[in-house]
């Protein structure tokens, strides 16, 4: 064949091997350096900050671990945490991410390299992406080569479906999760591949890892046990997958257990059954084989599959059976959120109240995968082409994981490897079509004039041989044929049959790609579309993932960049000037951010594990003013925080929120608190027109108390919600304004004392500004004589 472009041909094999092999470790060193550099954005752009929510408790547990010790984090009781309850935090908590920080903050110290542990915190996610782009390479490697390993792990590398969660300062468990999930799962495939109870170990333990991590474990929890299940289903059974499994079961149980807030959860609730139910079908299985292997009488083999299918039907009905009696636990309502997406808000809202568990709009797949959702579908074709093992893990990977991430926004980060893995080897296998150095044969024309023989000459006689022979006893059956069917329909069949032998004994033509023209095109097509996909991935990590949610920034007129930094402005406040034990009630998402930063004690927080504890600070919000206060004092609130955005246009704010609190505290008090009562016709307004319940509510009266000042006597407008605010604003009489930040963001207010003449403070209020009851006058003592 000729070659579409010269080769050298003077290089021995292992030359070029060891060439390969420097080039790909150099292209991984690359890989990674872009993956770290694209995510410290943040931090060129802020200052090294840890961002969100969570993340803050995450580094303020992290700093008890570095300054105290893991014993004294392991036995952490926080009492500022859900105050009055405080929390247990040691066993309420997956230890991986602050331990793995613990563990890198000794080492480095121990080379004397006094590092911070906020910027170990900050840097720990970008650090990890790097290993997430080696696991991914590995991974894809088992499925086609090295060429597609090093497409993945670019991929993976800078798409914005993982960076979202990744970037310097996103110091939360899917920091290092990802990279657990896809060692993990590299790790199962070389076991199964190997049948190697090493592999199985590995496995095994990076399984703990993740355990002790995420509680996204349940995910590689039951994706294994399936992968399992669907090659024994397809007759796979091997002893192979049998110690790969039984090794990683086995070994993966016992360690989860060892994380204290797991326990005895992989024995005792549905959401791990799966693989338990798997773990024993493998026995059962694997007994029949070798039973059978040693037996010959077909009577006891019959009865052997009879008991086989028995001991499964036992062990099924004996889990139902241990569920309902309460031994396993059912299904929790996160897990039939998952498939019923309306569950959550009806019976969960606190779930549903979370932007994060949203379903997810069509055009965040573009967003987070852009021209990877094209390449995806076929790579996952390309897999069935091979259906080897791994390619079948491949195939239920992507079908499971497109569906979660089609109902909620944040399993879009468990699509994202497997979109990598499939686009790589859909892109791979193109990129080896038309970079492939040899070009077929174009058809000889003189083969085919020289076979039809037009002059009528004889053709020359060539010796008989088995095949030709084969071809002279099937032209004499098809003679026969057409003799005993008579008539057209045995010439037609006879026509049909000589016409398919000929087809098949004719030689077919090379197929392949012709021309370097037509290899350009392509090749050039899809280098385009790579510079595009890391042009889109720069632009989606700078602008839209790089943002701490504590510092925002507006862009100006002249394109100039403004830091609005309300948020630690009025942490800040908090901690200067409020006592130590001072109480400070806020909805629940900026709990964490109060604890972290302003080091006060709060009523609720981001664990979001008391769900009664948050509805009556949802009550309080959704109260009139005398109603909220006896929830305040009796909970020792001394300061009550809210965000509002109206006035620079910040859509975040609480009022966007209030409905969340409405429906989560009806869910404890439906007859106190009822949605409807806070509609208007049926839309919820906050201008002339809002409701009575809205506009008496706590939470109308702290957001928009003293608003229509800033308008100087003009209508105020509310730029989130686009309504004129009335120019009368609100009163307060049970609390006072302490703080509100530079542009009224964040607003604080003081719960006031009682009364030290213990009068209602709507009346001692009223009486301080001067609107004393009104008396009759007395009548005069000479009209009262005359009368």
């Amino acid at each position: 064949m000729p070659a579409a472009y010269p080769l050298p041909s003077d290089l021995s094999p292992a030359t070029v091997t060891n060439t390969a092999s420097l080039l790909r470790i150099i292209a991984l060193a690359l890989i990674s350096g872009a993956a770290i550099a694209s995510r410290l954005f943040a931090v060129i752009n802020f200052e090294s900050i840890i961002h969100e929510f969570d993340p803050w408790f995450n580094y303020r547990a992290t700093k008890v671990l570095a300054s105290q010790g893991f014993y004294e984090f392991w036995n952490w009781f926080d009492p500022t945490a859900w105050y009055p309850l405080g929390r247990v935090v040691g066993g309420t908590i997956y230890p991986g991410l602050m331990a793995t920080s613990g563990v890198i903050y000794n080492l480095l110290h121990a080379l004397n390299l006094p590092v911070d542990i906020r910027n170990i915190c900050v840097l720990l996610a970008p650090g990890f992406s790097a290993l997430t782009a080696w696991a991914t390479y590995m991974f894809t490697k088992e499925l086609k080569d090295e060429s597609a390993g090093l497409l993945a792990a670019a991929f993976i590398g800078i798409v914005p479906g993982y960076i979202s969660r990744s970037v310097a300062g996103s110091y939360d468990n899917e920091a290092i999760a990802i990279f657990l999930l896809m060692f993990t799962f590299y790790a199962w495939i070389k076991a199964l591949k190997q049948g190697s109870a090493f592999w199985g170990t590995v496995a095994a333990v990076f399984y703990f890892y993740m355990v002790a991590a995420w509680g996204g474990y349940a995910f590689i929890t039951n994706m294994i046990p399936l992968h399992a299940l669907v090659l024994l289903l397809m007759g796979r059974f091997t002893g192979r997958l049998y110690v790969a499994y039984s090794s990683w079961y086995a070994i993966g149980t016992l360690s989860s257990m060892q994380v204290p807030f797991v326990g005895f959860q992989p024995i005792r609730t549905s959401e791990h059954m799966a693989a338990l139910g798997v773990f024993g079908l493998l026995q059962i299985v694997a007994f029949a084989q070798l039973v059978r292997a040693h037996v010959s009488s077909k009577q006891f083999q019959e009865l052997l599959f009879t008991a086989v299918i028995s001991l499964g039907l036992i062990g099924f009905f004996g889990i139902v059976g241990l569920t309902y009696k309460g031994w396993i636990a059912p299904w929790t309502g996160r897990f039939y959120s998952l498939w019923d997406t309306g569950y959550a808000k009806k019976y969960i809202p606190i779930i549903a109240s979370v932007s994060e568990h949203q379903p997810t709009a069509w055009p965040s797949f573009f967003m987070d995968l852009h021209f990877l959702i094209f390449l995806f579908p076929a790579g996952v074709v390309m897999c069935f082409r091979t259906l080897r093992d791994e390619h079948v893990f491949v195939i239920i990977y992507a079908v499971v994981a497109s569906y979660f991430a089609g109902v909620m926004v944040r399993l879009m980060l468990t699509l994202t490897p497997v979109v990598c893995v499939s686009a790589a080897v859909a892109l791979s296998s193109l990129m080896d079509t038309y970079l492939d150095p040899t070009e077929p044969n174009a058809e000889d024309d003189t083969s085919d004039s020289s076979s039809t023989h037009p002059t009528g000459t004889t053709p020359t006689t060539t010796p008989a041989t088995p095949a030709t022979n084969k071809k002279a006893k099937k032209n004499k059956e098809k003679e026969k044929e057409k003799e005993s069917t008579g008539g057209v329909l045995g010439e037609l069949v006879s026509n049909v049959a000589s016409s398919a032998v000929a087809a098949k004994s004719a030689p077919t033509a090379e197929k392949g790609v012709f021309g370097i023209d037509t290899r350009l095109i392509v090749l050039l097509n899809s280098l385009g579309l790579l510079l595009f996909f890391v042009v889109h991935c720069t632009w989606a990590t700078s602008n839209a993932y790089s943002s701490p949610s504590v510092v925002l920034s507006s862009t100006g007129s002249d394109g100039s960049k403004n830091l609005i930094d309300d948020f630690r402005e009025a942490y800040h406040w908090l901690r200067q000037n409020t006592a130590e034990d001072a109480v400070v009630m806020s909805w629940w998402d900026y709990g964490y951010q109060i604890a972290g930063m302003a080091d006060r004690p709060t009523l609720v927080d981001n664990n979001t594990w008391n769900n009664t504890h948050i509805a009556t600070v949802g009550k309080a919000m959704a109260s009139p003013e005398d109603i909220a206060y006896p929830i305040l004092r009796k909970h020792d609130v001394s300061y009550v925080l809210i965000i509002f955005g109206g006035l620079i246009g910040y859509s975040g704010d609480d009022i966007n929120k209030f409905l969340w609190m409405v429906r989560i505290a009806q869910g404890v008090w439906p007859d106190e608190i009822q949605e409807p009562n806070y509609f208007n016709r049926g839309e919820y307004r906050v201008d002339s027109e809002a409701a009575p319940a809205m506009r008496d509510s706590l939470m109308y009266k702290m957001s928009y108390y003293r608003f229509a000042e800033l308008f100087g006597g003009q209508q105020p407008v509310d730029r989130v919600r686009g309504q004129h605010v009335p120019i009368q604003g609100p009163t307060l009489d049970y609390l006072e304004e302490a703080y509100t930040s530079e542009n009224w963001i964040v607003r604080i207010y003081e719960v006031k004392k009682d009364d030290v003449l213990g009068r209602d403070l709507k009346i001692a209020n009223a009486f301080n500004q001067g609107k004393k009851r009104k008396r009759t006058k007395p009548v005069s003592r000479r009209k009262a004589i005359s009368a």
